[in-house]
């Protein structure tokens, strides 16, 4: 294998890496000023927009048993990844292409699974990290509030009942 070739797949191979999902997206039709736009509104959400050849993404996801995005590598391919919430990825994503109309998702990965462009867009409608975060939290908070009722309403009882009798009395 040419040292070139080598480099591609390695640095492809490194890009995947960076996190547990991976998205697909064409970038023709994009050019340098509006890449940069892009790369930094992905980098809020931790992540990165990078140019890989086909070929080069196919051998890097095979080596990193990644599922097989082959039927997707056609045209012009930029993946992203990086970070640690998907759906807000994702949401930066659709923001972008619906402001642009350009870099459309092709595909994805997340773990183990192929997510088609429409699970992707999907993906973007689901509450990011910390709104699921918060959600959880809610729901402990609220869970804890409804058990101490519970828990004092014997002893609320026992005191209307003490009150009630001294009243009478």
């Amino acid at each position: 294998m040419r040292p070139e070739k080598a480099y591609l797949i390695k640095e492809a191979s490194d890009y995947l890496t960076r996190s547990e999902y991976v998205f697909l997206t064409d970038y023709q039709g994009i050019n340098v000023e509006e890449t940069t736009d892009l790369r930094n509104k992905l980098a809020e959400r931790g992540a990165e927009f990078h140019v890989v050849k086909n070929s080069s993404l196919k051998l890097a996801a095979k080596e990193k048993n990644l599922p097989d995005l082959s039927e997707h590598l056609t045209g012009h391919t930029a993946i992203v990844v990086g970070g640690d919430d998907a759906s807000a990825v994702a949401k930066a994503l659709g923001l972008y292409f619906k402001d642009t109309n350009k870099v459309p998702v092709k595909a994805g990965t997340l773990g183990d699974r192929i997510l088609s462009a429409d699970e992707v867009k999907k993906l973007a409608k689901l509450p990011g990290l910390e709104g699921l975060r918060s959600q959880l939290l809610s729901l402990f908070s609220q869970s804890a509030t409804q058990l101490v009722g519970v828990l004092s309403a014997p002893s609320r009882g026992f005191v209307t009942v003490l009150k009630a009798k001294t009243d009478n009395n």
